[in-house]
């Protein structure tokens, strides 16, 4: 039985270590009732321009969650995390958990007084992931076999030994385009928080900040579109699984202009934001099927998004190791142009683009298909920095953090790790783009069209990529073919020039 010990030291919560399981006692960690830390370092804020609604969001919660605390915390606003802590606590010591960066790992491990304990708010400990890791290929690891064994290991949408449903994957019914001539979805509404006193003083601060400090935000901070408490994060939860789930699995990958949200469940920023625990989320989505609210496809791909991909990016930052960040296969150095930076969506022509940024520049937010196929399919067509277009992912999502993007980007969008996380590169053709969205509708360029005034810039920049590296495409079983289809291009020279001639200015 622990003594009073458990009370004698603080704890140490990050600003994504935000739920009530970051203070639970086991492994060692802090008791029921330990006091607690806090701190806001400005300076996290200055080195980088974080999206404005992002920044907001995230100084919410943290001040939602000390509101919440009372006097059991020490909420600390300091220019740094070291001289938040000095304030905080002297030279007493700390507990943390493991914090999501590696940046901030190796800043509590440089601390005498700061005891790391085990990671919390994902589903698996590293040591698992890394033995499971190591008894495959760890040169070419795959997300289907890792989701299989973590899905055996959880006993998550299982009927005994089998999958639920008989098949382990359901994509074959969750990917249907968007219906034809329909705006919307026609889901259900998602959650939506209502802002009180403490969004009112968070955006009060950040007007000084940029007015007084010197710091500056991109992107618009209009009302809080994403929950900033526990109790917000756990209606969101609920809102989602009895009434959007069911629709959520066959337009997962489906994109609608006047639509962003469609039925996904915009769960994200609460889970890296520690305020839901993965674990709570995918049980809701399999309690949900078993008691005959959502059908398996749906069900599945949503366990398949949090235990499948989450859980993997998660395990894969650490797995993989620092230098996992210099990769650049494709040696892609070209650096990002300002109206990508600015999120300028109005100095956009192509329709899927403009709409896809103005999105990000509105709510920092898009689902994950926008994200790979409209944004990191530009960005890997025109061969920029992978470093640059991780650290602008990272910025302006509300959900971006570097373990998630590091992974997302430089492995699954920019293809930089050379085929260690995925199977191929992930771009295409405006083709793709018409087929599975309504952003083609009114576009001043045309998906089919390689060549003259309307030929589509995702077209263009897919044959211009397959060019460009068709020696490493060829040798890949699943690109092959597309390099094949180049040769046979009878207008190939005539799309090679008209990508050339488009150069860096805004498609």
């Amino acid at each position: 039985m622990r003594g009073r010990t458990d009370v004698t030291h603080r704890h140490w919560l990050f600003g994504d270590q935000l739920g009530p399981h970051f203070l639970a006692s086991h492994d060692n960690g802090p008791g029921r009732d330990a006091p607690v830390v806090m701190i806001e370092a400005r300076s996290v804020f200055r080195r980088r321009r974080f999206h404005r609604a992002k920044a907001h969001l995230v100084l919410s919660a943290m001040r939602h969650r000390a509101a919440e605390l009372g006097d059991r915390v020490r909420y600390v606003r300091a220019e740094t995390y070291r001289d938040g802590l000095r304030e905080a606590v002297g030279d007493a010591s700390v507990t943390v958990h493991h914090p999501t960066s590696r940046a901030a790992l190796r800043l509590v491990r440089s601390l005498d007084t700061v005891r790391v304990l085990p990671a919390r708010g994902f589903l698996l400990p590293h040591d698992a992931f890394r033995a499971w890791a190591d008894g495959h290929d760890a040169k070419r690891l795959r997300q289907e076999d890792f989701y299989r064994w973590v899905r055996c290991e959880l006993d998550l949408l299982m009927d005994g030994d089998a999958p639920a449903g008989g098949r382990w994957n359901h994509d074959h019914a969750n990917r249907e385009a968007p219906p034809r001539g329909a705006d919307t979805l026609g889901a259900p509404k998602p959650y939506r928080p209502r802002e009180d006193a403490i969004d009112d003083e968070v955006r009060a601060d950040l007007d000084r900040w940029e007015r007084e400090d010197g710091i500056a935000f991109v992107g618009r901070d209009g009302p809080r579109l994403f929950p900033a408490s526990r109790r917000e994060a756990l209606s969101a939860l609920r809102r989602f699984t009895e009434h959007r789930l069911a629709g959520f699995g066959p337009h997962e990958d489906a994109m609608l202009a006047a639509d962003p949200v469609m039925s996904h469940s915009l769960l994200s920023s609460s889970l890296n934001l520690g305020l839901l625990d993965p674990a709570e989320v995918v049980r809701a989505a399999q309690d949900a099927w078993r008691a005959g609210r959502v059908p398996v496809h749906s069900a599945e791909g949503f366990v398949r998004q949090v235990a499948g991909w989450r859980e993997y990016v998660w395990q894969l930052y650490w797995y993989f190791g620092e230098d996992y960040r210099h990769r650049n296969a494709l040696r892609h150095e070209v650096p990002l142009p300002e109206w990508f930076l600015g999120l300028d969506a109005d100095a956009v022509t192509a329709r899927c683009l403009s709409t896809v940024l103005a999105q990000v520049r509105d709510t920092g937010w898009t689902h994950h298909i926008p994200r790979l196929m409209i944004l990191g399919s530009h960005a890997l067509q025109r061969g920029w920095d992978p470093r640059e277009v991780t650290d602008w992912f990272h910025r302006c999502f509300v959900d971006g953090y570097d373990w998630v993007m590091l992974p997302n980007v430089v492995g699954m969008s920019q293809y930089a790790d050379g085929g260690r996380m995925t199977t191929k590169p992930y771009t295409s053709a405006g083709a793709y783009i018409h087929r599975m969205s309504d952003l083609c509708d009114g576009c001043a360029y045309r998906p089919a069209d390689r060549t003259g005034e309307r030929a589509c810039p995702y077209t263009t920049g897919y044959w211009s990529f397959v060019h460009r590296h068709r020696t490493l495409l060829a040798g890949n079983q699943r690109t092959a073919r597309t390099v094949r289809q180049l040769e046979r291009l009878a207008d190939a020279d005539a799309v090679l020039r008209a990508e050339r001639e488009r150069g860096e200015g805004p498609p």
